[in-house]
């Protein structure tokens, strides 16, 4: 299996090979050359444990790794999850389920790719001899899934970019009191799109890429794209067969990566009826699929911080499939997208999406009466997959992170004050950062006072 950019302009590459790189030289985005027919395993993947199908799948992708590495490494990405099921799939109603994708270290999503990535990057970098500089921007629960997949990795300094103010606590200290020597957490003084931004510019810096051997932990990283997959399959074989066809996919998203994925899996034979792309106020994504304009706005800062997005990075991977893979298409789009903050297209029409909005009051009402109905504490971002549930057929909402990571809105919500006792230890320990403005100047000196070279 190659590798190849959106843009069209970059030499195809090994999975190895477009791991390491991140970002394409042209600035794209790399994707596979080609989705592999799975529906017949796919169908004979029912009852395997969690690692065993991600195994399974990732093989077809992975396939310049020797199965026996890549099975180590995927049985001890999800090793450390509290749920022995790892995505436990709950039923709430006849037709209405929850994926919980937050029993990972740091109760998001996030781990499902990150854990993975970091374990497959430490074994690159032993397989090479060489070293890396991680660099990522987050806007919450990125951040702390890459250091913790990272943390105290040999020959790995990792450098993450958030929002000075704009993440919830608990999720600032999930990255900045971890006391690791490898872990550098930058609070700039921006949002989310300024900090990503400034990694894309670093990135498009082939120079400087090259020297401090620079690699990416974003979802613009294609392995988080893939491994993300899984936990689709994984739940869609939960459902019984006949039903499956009919099932709409709920997914909290800003930087569309996670539905991507779930996308990504349709295409190779998980066969359903849709994706609903579910946001919160900065509704970049509902605006485009409901009228066709990709357009920035002014950033709100929201209940739901991680999806406190207006350029959402993934969105250039399906714009890819959308256009049937015209690189010079994407490439005009983008620049266009880029030198004005908008573009407007004559006919989008993306089979098998729909997207819904909710602003913060709507948030807090959402998380009593999911709890008032089904006795059941969601976070801000899952709240936001209960806008509309009016699919007729199974309904699986993605829950993206734990409740314990937002304890004073649940309590203010509800009069209950969730908790975990790897959040509960970070309490009093010292948060350790760098602040510094939106400058990519700036970072990058950052990066040669702090970062780690080739010896």
């Amino acid at each position: 299996m190659k590798y190849i950019s959106t843009r069209g302009l970059s030499e195809p590459l090994s999975f190895s090979e477009a791991v390491s790189e991140g970002l394409a030289p042209d600035g794209g985005l790399y994707v596979p050359e080609k989705f592999p027919d799975l529906s017949g395993e796919m169908a004979q993947w029912e009852g395997l444990s969690y690692a065993e199908l991600c195994f399974r799948f990732m093989r077809h992708f992975a396939d310049d790794i020797p199965e026996s590495d890549l099975r180590a490494i995927v049985e001890a990405s999800y090793r450390h999850f509290d749920d022995p099921r790892i995505a436990p799939l709950k039923k709430l109603s006849e037709d209405l389920f929850i994926l919980e994708l937050f029993h990972g270290p740091t109760l998001a999503f996030k781990d499902f790719a990150l854990q993975f990535l970091g374990n497959l990057s430490q074994y690159l970098l032993a397989k090479s001899a060489k070293v890396s500089n991680v660099l990522g921007a987050t806007s919450g629960d990125t951040g702390s899934a890459a250091i913790n997949g990272l943390l105290g990795k040999k020959g790995v300094r990792i450098f993450i970019l958030y929002p000075d103010g704009r993440i919830s606590p608990l999720q600032e200290r999930q990255m900045a009191c971890t006391g690791a020597e490898n872990v550098f957490p930058i609070a700039i003084d921006g949002t989310f799109d300024d900090a990503q931004a400034i990694v894309k510019e670093i990135f498009a810096d082939v120079e400087f890429k090259s020297r401090w051997s620079l690699s990416a932990v974003n979802s613009i990283n294609l392995a988080r794209i893939m491994a993300q997959c899984v936990y689709y399959i994984w739940a869609w074989l939960k459902i019984p067969a006949g039903e499956r066809d009919g099932i709409e996919f709920i997914v909290p998203t800003g930087n569309f990566g996670n539905v991507l994925a779930g996308w990504f899996a349709s295409k190779m034979g998980m066969n359903v009826a849709g994706f609903k792309v579910a946001t919160n106020q900065n509704d970049i994504l509902f605006r485009l699929f409901n009228t066709g304009v990709y357009e920035t706005g002014v950033v709100n800062p929201s209940y739901a911080p991680s999806m406190d997005i207006q350029v959402s990075s993934n969105f250039e991977r399906f714009l890819y499939f959308l256009l049937g893979g015209d690189c010079a298409g994407v490439r005009g789009i983008m620049g266009q997208f880029k030198s004005s903050g908008k573009y407007v297209f004559d006919k989008f029409s993306a089979r098998g999406f729909s997207a819904s909005k909710m602003d913060d009051a709507q948030i807090a009402r959402t998380i009593a009466d999911v709890y008032g109905k089904y006795g059941e504490i969601v976070d801000p971002h899952t709240a936001c997959a209960f806008a509309d549930l009016s699919h007729k057929g199974v309904k699986i909402i993605l829950s993206t992170a734990s409740p314990a990571k937002f304890p004073d809105l649940i309590e203010k919500t509800i009069s209950i004050r969730p908790k975990a006792e790897s959040l509960e230890r970070l309490m009093d320990k010292p948060i350790v950062n760098k602040k510094m403005p939106a400058d990519a100047s700036a970072v990058r000196a950052y990066i040669q006072s702090n970062g780690i070279k080739q010896l």
